[in-house]
């Protein structure tokens, strides 16, 4: 990823739903999972101005899902207005909005074809949960032949001490570095090559 000519991304972002974020029961992750928004749109307004491709993927589970057999409550229920994206976000009619039937944003969704499609070779990962949907979909994308970066101030989990564990054990990986951890501004300046990075 040293050559930023030679990458086109596209922004991942992941479960930002409004069942996680409804005030009445909040969940453990919900406090932290507010603070990414607005780095979250300040990246997505970097993608804009450099016209790359932005989706955002969503949970898209049924009533009686298999997953709701264990301590998981349903939540995020297709065709419901907690499974929409949070209106707190920057999502414009031309992102891609792909509902999910489980964590990965690649399983039984189409995503690979679409970005290949767009001649991605590189997937910038965002989101909650840092050590479910996030890292399935990272590993997915690796899979899939993208090279992928888990974004590191734009992920949470349900605390601060899981999400840094997960994030520390990918730091330095085996496939370092197709993937890899770093933060949002250091990944904008080697997309862009620039110094100075515009958010638009």
């Amino acid at each position: 990823m040293n050559d930023p000519g030679n990458e086109k991304p596209a922004l991942l972002i992941i479960d930002m739903v409004k069942d996680t974020f409804k005030e009445a029961g909040k969940l453990p992750i919900t406090p932290l999972a507010e603070r990414l928004i607005y780095p979250i749109n300040r990246l997505i307004g970097g993608f804009r101005v450099n016209n790359w491709p932005i989706v955002f993927s969503t949970d898209a589970f049924n009533e009686d899902d298999f997953i709701f057999k264990a301590k998981m409550k349903p939540h995020s229920l297709a065709g419901t207005k907690g499974a929409e994206v949070i209106d707190e976000l920057d999502r414009k009619e031309d992102d891609l909005w792909l509902p999910k039937p489980r964590f990965s944003a690649f399983f039984k969704t189409g995503l690979e074809h679409w970005l290949r499609d767009r001649e991605v070779t590189l997937c910038a990962v965002t989101g909650i949960a840092t050590n479910f949907c996030i890292l399935t979909t990272a590993l997915d994308a690796v899979c899939h032949d993208f090279k992928t970066a888990l974004v590191e101030d734009c992920t949470a989990a349900s605390s601060e001490k899981i999400h840094r564990r997960t994030l520390d054990n990918y730091r330095r990986n085996p496939i370092y570095p197709l993937l890899r951890v770093t933060a949002s501004k250091e990944l904008m300046r080697e997309l862009t090559g620039k110094g100075e990075i515009e958010y638009g």
